[in-house]
């Protein structure tokens, strides 16, 4: 069959003939050429451009499945990485100062660590003992550091922690700000806040505390500040899943009262901050 283009591989080895065929064959597939030597004759012409174009095709789909194979190794960082080119581009096109883009670069850095999941619809897809046995593991250091919970009803840790929020704030942040409605109670995983009163007085909470709790339960306004000192990882609880939960553990109801109560009563004397509670405190109390 090459005695036309190549004479010499009539009486060559299968070897050699092979060898010439294989690169012909790859020339044409990688659309690198046509070989050693141009086609002769109409029919040559076309048969060379037929195997172009299908070599050319497969070519296409290896570089696709490739591409896509790649992407696929790690989709939540892709994921990630098109969500902040989308928020790079808003950013651009508000013309926000430079302070605050850097501000919300290290926010996503820290809110997401480089990777983008979407928590609710994987978690709202499985049974309800996967999803809670995913949530105690992931809130395994909350729990572990914070004594309400760990002297409380496993049924009540594992209602409570199903309807907490996660929530990251920078330092300086303020997460509470005096005279506002109380609609949230945070627990803090990790970081340290400062309690701000009028009479500038700090008190200092770090891992295993929560705050604004007696709000909650008063529905009253803030009467104290609370700022972030450092990146802080909270979880927050609305006031409306605050009660839901309570209301099927009406002793744990009467825990937060009898520690809001002693922190009322401390906040009388020393002109503390109200609607404010440590671990320390809420572990007085027996579930």
């Amino acid at each position: 069959p090459f005695s036309t283009t190549v004479p010499h591989l009539q009486n060559d080895s299968w070897g050699k003939q092979y060898s010439h065929a294989l690169f012909k064959a790859m020339s044409h597939m990688l659309c690198i050429g046509y070989g050693q030597q141009a086609p002769e004759g109409m029919t040559d012409v076309w048969l060379t451009m037929l195997s172009m174009i299908v070599g050319a095709t497969c070519y296409a789909m290896f570089i696709g499945h490739a591409t896509a194979l790649i992407q696929s190794l790690d989709s939540s960082r892709r994921q990630y990485q098109e969500k902040y080119k989308q928020v790079e581009q808003y950013m651009s096109f508000h013309k926000l100062p430079g302070d605050t883009r850097q501000r919300i670069h290290e926010y996503y850095e820290h809110r997401y660590q480089g990777k983008m999941f979407d928590e609710e619809n994987i978690l709202g897809e499985l049974s309800e003992p996967l999803k809670e046995e995913i949530i105690n593991f992931n809130c395994r250091n909350l729990v572990a550091n914070m004594p309400l919970f760990a002297n409380a009803d496993p049924n009540f840790v594992t209602a409570m922690l199903t309807k907490l929020r996660f929530e990251v704030f920078q330092p300086g942040d303020f997460i509470i700000r005096e005279g506002t409605v109380g609609k949230k109670m945070y627990f803090i995983q990790h970081g340290v806040v400062s309690i701000l009163t009028k009479g500038n007085k700090e008190t200092k909470l770090s891992d295993g505390s929560y705050f604004g709790e007696i709000c909650l339960l008063t529905r009253g306004r803030r009467t104290a500040s609370v700022r972030a000192d450092t990146y802080c990882r909270l979880y927050s609880l609305a006031v409306d899943n605050f009660n839901e939960v309570l209301e099927e553990y009406p002793m744990m109801r009467r825990a937060f009262e009898t520690v809001a109560m002693d922190r009322l009563d401390r906040i009388g004397e020393e002109e503390g901050p109200p609607g404010l509670s440590t671990a320390t405190s809420a572990a007085t109390p027996g579930p």
